[in-house]
């Protein structure tokens, strides 16, 4: 059925596109420094450890986790040598557990953060700082981090077309914008116009376009499926 939306979520929180985020902190006279990416695959977060690795090739550790997907599937994280659970786990929570959607219900559903890597590079200072410490210093890295980091909302949209004859497609393409809807551009063929739309990827939103079309068309067009595409909206940017 056309109205069926697709399975997952339709939405989440992410880094801006760009260049990597970094952020320094300075505890107890060791150096952390954090770099976030952001990443939908595995291999490129890996590949970031790598490239730090390299870049800052005289430093102790590099720590890092990610989480990939709008489902949050993918989550990694690596102490890289700092004692067991003291590094990795601890930056892993700083990622999934950051509340990006304060009018959410519920903090498990403000908790919405994804495809992210965060990787903090430590230089030793010489003061030893416990496992408690270094606890608190890993996610306090990650977090200060984030709360500068410029975030984007992700969200999912189903691209539509409409054909309909040549003589009607303006006042159809114009009632539609008009009522608020995201045209995408139109294509042609030798009878009809092809108007292409965008709607939010859940069955109240598309259902609800559907009612509209056949309203303004009286039933004789109808929506046609023409794929997914994700649109990032800025959120904040660095100040």
């Amino acid at each position: 059925m056309i109205s069926q939306a697709t399975p997952g979520p339709n939405n989440y929180t992410t880094l801006a596109a760009g260049p990597d985020f970094r952020h320094e902190l300075t505890i107890k006279r060791s150096r952390f420094i954090t770099v976030l990416r952001r990443v939908e695959e595995e291999s490129t977060a890996r590949e970031l450890v790598a490239e730090l690795r390299k870049e800052f090739h005289d430093a102790r550790h590099h720590c890092s986790a990610f989480v990939i997907g709008p489902d949050r599937g993918v989550q990694r994280s690596n102490d890289d040598g700092e004692p067991s659970g003291t590094a990795g786990i601890p930056m892993l929570d700083a990622l999934v557990k950051r509340e990006t959607r304060p009018d959410a219900p519920t903090a498990m559903a403000a908790a919405d953060l994804s495809d992210v890597c965060a990787v903090v590079v430590r230089y030793f200072g010489g003061i030893l700082l416990g496992a408690g410490g270094l606890v608190r210093a890993y996610s306090e890295s990650v977090s200060a981090a984030m709360d500068a980091a410029p975030l984007v909302r992700r969200d999912r949209l189903k691209l539509f077309t409409v054909a309909v004859p040549h003589a009607e497609a303006g006042r159809l393409e114009n009632e539609l914008r008009s009522a608020g809807y995201v045209m995408t551009g139109n294509g042609y063929d030798a009878v009809n116009t092809q108007v292409g739309l965008a709607l939010p990827d859940d069955e109240q939103a598309i259902t609800a376009a559907v009612e509209r079309l056949a309203s303004l068309t009286a039933g004789r067009c109808t929506l046609a499926a023409a794929g997914i595409e994700w649109v990032d909206t800025r959120l904040r940017a660095v100040s």
